[in-house]
């Protein structure tokens, strides 16, 4: 499924900070190895694609500091609920590993195994502040980039198949709190906080 490169007033409706939170992606080498899969299907992904790496942990909606107006605004007295939730946890590092390659309707990306669950513990915690703003079944991923066209499920499948994927292991000592510009396209990912873990 293509998606249009262009401004979702009727999704924005004039907001610009789109909260959620992620866990960066930050060794040089990993960051390289996702540039080169990326490249490899070039021709068939939007560009620019400025937006970092990252895992995705959960999709808060619209940061605000004034009381919530629609179901999609995130208050900042609800951010700072999570964060004091998931500093109680004290949560030790744990790690992730890069799988294969798969597609959703509308984007490429990398599927990440999460052998501890962790991640499904961090989700549920912050569940008991407010709910996700998101599709209803997780999926953690690494993003390669949008569809720019409707490519066929065959063409792409065969371009995945003619990989070879290695098996990388990502080390997780921080859990972040970012924001996008929703009126930007792929635009970059902006941290906000930061939580410690170890």
């Amino acid at each position: 499924m293509a998606t249009a490169n262009h401004d979702y007033p009727e999704w924005h409706r004039g907001r610009c900070n789109y909260g959620v939170w992620y866990i960066q992606i930050n060794p040089p080498e990993l960051i390289q190895y996702l540039d080169q899969l990326q490249q490899h299907f070039a021709d068939l992904l939007i560009t620019p694609n400025l937006r970092q790496y990252h895992i995705t942990l959960f999709v808060t909606g619209f940061l605000t500091e004034e009381p919530a107006q629609y179901n999609d605004d995130f208050e900042i007295i609800q951010l700072n609920q999570q964060i004091n939730i998931l500093e109680a946890l004290e949560l030790d590092d744990f790690e992730l590993e890069l799988s294969h390659i798969d597609s959703f309707s509308s984007a490429l990306f990398v599927q990440i195994l999460d052998s501890q669950n962790t991640l499904d513990k961090i989700r549920k915690s912050l569940y008991q502040v407010k709910d996700e703003i998101a599709a209803p079944i997780y999926c953690p991923h690494i993003t390669l980039g949008l569809y720019r066209e409707a490519w066929s499920s065959e063409l792409v499948l065969e371009r995945i198949q003619a990989l070879t994927i290695q098996k990388i292991k990502v080390q997780v000592n921080q859990l972040t709190f970012g924001y996008y510009n929703a009126q930007i396209l792929q635009g970059l990912l902006y941290p906000y906080h930061q939580v410690k873990l170890g």
